[in-house]
């Protein structure tokens, strides 16, 4: 991701100065560039290069990615419209350029947005093993919880742990033990949608936000992660192969409960998982209080 937010900085460098060349041409009255006045101008300068490129397949996902894409395509439809006037030495009216100017402010504010996207979740990774931090864990949860309030969608929240992680340490030693963790999560940020949202919670704990999913579908899911992740053979360094299964606690984040009382649910499921054998997936109910 920082490769990604490196070459969104360059992308938009040159779209300044794409803008510059052509705020060039209208005062000077310069023949414009042919390119400017195709019907696929957007795909034809440098950012649009870049933004239908390969080089952004890794923010496709993201939101407001696609809004970039709408509000830069009508900003070279204006910047053509002010082009041929100019060309056609007429006059430029009010109305257009102000078109234009409000679609480039547009564009503009929708690559800070997701650029600042990028940023808060690039400096709040977890160092080992990629997974989100607890930073900004509880606001990201409360902003859920809203949602799920305002009946906009269903969430759940998973606690996932790996069983007897303390043996692969004690046997194997802590490099081997991040190599575990860190290949479990890989493996489930790999296979998330991309608005789940992933944390290190601690030491081999780790909570799952599963967005607009049910209850009933949030298990399948989960389930589906765990027994996954509990196959992956992960090199034991010398010492043979080691396999690690995965317990996880399940719940609905309540609208109507503070969000550390959704963990606490899940974390109580969690317990039950591992106290009644490990390697399974448990769902919250009130008897487990």
């Amino acid at each position: 991701m920082r490769t990604v937010l490196a070459e969104l900085d360059q992308a938009t460098f040159n779209h300044g100065q794409w803008c510059e060349g052509l705020y060039t041409t209208l005062i000077c009255r310069l023949p414009p560039d042919e390119r400017d006045l195709a019907p696929d101008s957007h795909r034809k300068c440098r950012f649009g290069q870049w933004y239908y490129g390969p080089g952004s397949i890794n923010l496709h996902a993201l939101r407001g990615f696609e809004e970039i894409a709408i509000e830069h395509e009508r900003m070279h439809q204006y910047a053509a419209t002010l082009l041929r006037a100019s060309t056609d030495h007429v006059p430029i009216s009010l109305q257009d350029y102000e078109r234009f100017d409000s679609a480039l402010s547009r564009m503009r504010l929708e690559i800070m947005t997701l650029k600042r996207d990028i940023e808060d979740g690039l400096y709040n990774l977890d160092p080992l093993t990629g997974a989100a931090s607890r930073i900004g864990m509880l606001t990201k949860l409360r902003e859920e919880r809203e949602l799920v309030r305002r009946m906009v969608h269903s969430c759940c929240v998973a606690m996932m742990d790996l069983d007897h992680f303390k043996s692969v340490n004690d046997t194997h030693g802590h490099a081997i033990g991040d190599r575990v963790l860190v290949g479990f999560a890989r493996y489930v940020i790999a296979h998330l949608r991309p608005y789940d949202k992933f944390f290190r919670y601690g030491g081999e704990e780790f909570l799952l936000c599963a967005i607009d999913t049910d209850l009933m579908t949030g298990k399948g899911m989960i389930e589906r992660l765990r027994a996954e992740a509990s196959s992956i053979s992960h090199d034991g360094g010398g010492k043979g192969s080691i396999i690690v299964t995965v317990s996880a606690g399940l719940t609905l984040l309540d609208p109507d409960v503070p969000v550390e009382e959704s963990i606490g649910r899940a974390d109580k499921a969690l317990y039950h998982a591992k106290s009644g054998g490990r390697s399974r997936t448990l769902v919250w109910d009130a008897s487990m209080d």
